[in-house]
């Protein structure tokens, strides 16, 4: 879901941290195809760098620890092993409500991983859950966030096959990234690119896989359409806007930021749409095959008058208002297909059929090959995870370009 959106216009959530919400879940709809074409060259190359593999952690954070009935950390010492240290929401509410914290330590089960984190990114779900209005799904840690990491494997459970203690892996979780360890199962890590370092791997799981499913396995995006990618300055918008470019897209950009604009054409954007500036159906010239939506019910209006025949829209987030009111006779001659998606919902075989897919056809697409990678994560800043409430802030003020970065020392 598209949570690391430049435009937030939701409010903050209010109570104490849910501990449990109904699990959701998409309809798996059918697979496209990436054709593997070589795109004109996007931007200048990055310096990339490598962590070494025996990287000091860090102390403890002072102040009393708090023990949560799932985080056992007596049970932990008796059990030989230590603590780990992790960002923890200590209620609902605003950057103060965030600790770094002592919590029990994983142990890997059947067919499972745990994994040094070294970087997870920051989304903005992460925000809507520290406001209290965003659960962790069923499963995942209720208190520590986090959904994207990059770290070595650590420990490997009984039956896996696939990875051994020191592989670099980068993946998707339903929360608990943002800590020393975290635990996932073999099928959804993937192999971090050697031209990658881990803050930039860390920038990759949650809005590449969102960019890839909404444009390719649910948009449909085929080579000469045109599609329109709100907040085209977030974390998904980037990704999304070098995907569509790579697939021979018109790629049409919003945002509320000039300056994005200008810097988001670097990673594929044709057309930038100022919409603090001027209203979306002016500024749209000619209909749209595909929109990537994150603003929600005001603007489904326009995206279905912007639509052209057989159009396809996308909703990946409603930052701007979950209800709707529009005529229907255009969805029934246009034979326009609206969809909705979200990540963190999903199950585990949905998943790990996504990242097998990943693994084939998107991730090779970041390694070198005559020239520069055809993707580059795009990493706005990186924080200690000592600085998260700052890094917070800046997400909450719009300031990032691109991805948020903790590093996980």
């Amino acid at each position: 879901s598209l949570f690391d959106d430049e435009e937030a216009g939701v409010a903050g959530g209010h109570g104490e941290v849910e501990r449990e919400v109904e699990p959701g879940g998409d309809d798996v709809q059918g697979e496209g195809d990436v054709a593997l074409l070589r795109p004109p060259r996007i931007g200048a190359s990055e310096e990339r760098g490598e962590d070494s593999d025996g990287e000091a952690h860090g102390q403890s954070h002072p102040g009393r620890v708090r023990v949560r009935p799932t985080l056992d950390i007596a049970n932990s010492h008796r059990n030989g092993r230590q603590p780990m240290r992790a960002i923890v929401y200590t209620a609902a509410g605003g950057p103060d409500v965030i600790a770094i914290r002592d919590v029990a330590a994983l142990t890997a089960g059947p067919g499972e991983l745990t994994v040094r984190v070294k970087a997870a990114g920051l989304n903005r779900a992460d925000i809507y859950q520290r406001r209290g209005g965003y659960a962790a799904p069923p499963g995942w840690p209720p208190d520590i966030p986090g959904l994207e990491y990059a770290g070595q494997v650590e420990t490997v459970g009984p039956g896996v096959t696939r990875w051994r203690p020191g592989d670099r892996v980068m993946g998707l979780v339903g929360g608990g990234a943002q800590a020393e360890l975290v635990k996932v199962r073999e099928a959804e890590a993937l192999p971090i690119p050697g031209n990658l370092a881990y803050a930039e791997a860390a920038a990759i799981p949650e809005v590449f896989y969102t960019a890839y499913d909404a444009l390719i396995t649910r948009g449909r995006l085929q080579a000469g359409e045109r599609v329109l990618i709100h907040a085209v300055g977030s974390g998904v918008g980037t990704a999304a806007a070098q995907l569509a470019k790579h697939l021979g897209a018109t790629v049409i950009g919003t945002s509320r930021s000039a300056d994005k604009l200008v810097r988001a054409r670097t990673y594929g954007v044709d057309v930038g749409i100022d919409t603090s500036r001027t209203a979306l159906r002016d500024a749209v010239s000619e209909p749209v095959n595909l929109v990537l939506d994150v603003i929600g019910g005001p603007a489904l209006a326009d995206h279905v008058a912007l639509l052209a025949p057989r159009g396809r829209l996308v909703i990946l987030g409603l930052m701007a208002g979950r209800k709707a009111e529009i005529e229907l006779d255009p969805l029934l001659h246009k034979r326009l297909e609206i969809i909705g998606s979200v990540m963190r919902s999903r199950g585990p075989e949905e998943r790990a059929a996504l990242v097998r897919e990943l693994a084939e056809r998107l991730v090779p697409l970041f390694e070198p090959g005559e020239g520069e990678p055809v993707l580059r994560p795009v990493v706005d800043r990186t924080y200690p995870m000592e600085q998260i409430a700052e890094a917070h802030g800046a997400m909450e003020r719009n300031e990032n370009f691109g991805k948020l970065v903790i590093e996980i020392r």
